[in-house]
């Protein structure tokens, strides 16, 4: 039985929530502000969070980004009438793994949450036990399993979705890697929103590689990307 938080302080709505998904069979967590949401999570450490952006005493991209310290994996869906592109960004910047606009349908919910669950928990050889080891980017030592890349004394330690990225980069290294492939490979579907995290993950792995001149992340245009070195 997977556990959900769901932190939502229209107690009507969530009250809602809370109820269809445990008549479905989920372990249910419920907090109303993002304060008790947070001490839920490091309390009860869920299978997965649902949180709504607006809420108060700490906002859903504030308890996101406490969480991310600490724990990479756990899947994040929003729940918010904010519409706009930079809302969406900022929310998968800070690590969140879905996005689901006001009013929505149970259906639509349970059909993402389960989504998620099965590709973070129960694909591990994919997800959750990458192989062991080391590999040279340029300058920079990368390992997948560590999920850090370093360069003489200076470690950066990747988030889960960064190290899966640039490993299947650095395995198609010299060559295309399609978009719309490591999009339905990692996110399990190719629509705007994920497109959209994917360019940020992407903007993120080229600042991280920065320093050395020789190792790019080429755009092609309509087809994916490239990493040279």
């Amino acid at each position: 039985m997977a556990k959900v938080l769901l932190i939502e302080d229209e107690v009507q709505l969530g009250q809602i929530v809370k109820d269809s998904l445990e008549m479905r069979g989920f372990e249910m967590l419920y907090a109303v502000d993002g304060r008790e949401g947070l001490r839920l999570y490091q309390q009860e450490r869920p299978d997965v969070v649902v949180l709504d952006i607006m809420m108060p005493n700490m906002d859903g991209f504030t308890v996101t980004s406490e969480i991310r310290k600490h724990d990479k994996v756990t899947p994040i869906i929003f729940l918010t009438a904010k519409s706009q592109t930079a809302d969406v960004v900022k929310g998968f910047e800070l690590g969140g793994n879905d996005y689901l606009k006001k009013p929505f349908s149970m259906d639509e919910l349970i059909v993402r949450i389960t989504a998620l669950l099965k590709r973070f928990k129960d694909n591990p050889v994919t997800e959750q036990e990458p192989e062991e080891g080391s590999v040279a980017i340029g300058q920079y030592m990368f390992n997948y399993t560590k999920q850090t890349l370093s360069r003489n004394n200076n470690v950066e330690f990747l988030s889960h979705r960064e190290a899966a990225i640039l490993k299947r980069l650095y395995d198609n290294k010299n060559d295309i890697m399609e978009r719309k492939a490591i999009l339905i490979e990692l996110w399990g579907d190719d629509n705007f929103f994920n497109a959209r995290s994917m360019d940020v993950f992407i903007t993120k792995l080229r600042r991280y590689l920065k320093e050395d001149p020789k190792v790019q992340i080429v755009n092609i245009r309509g087809v994916g990307y490239k990493l040279i070195f």
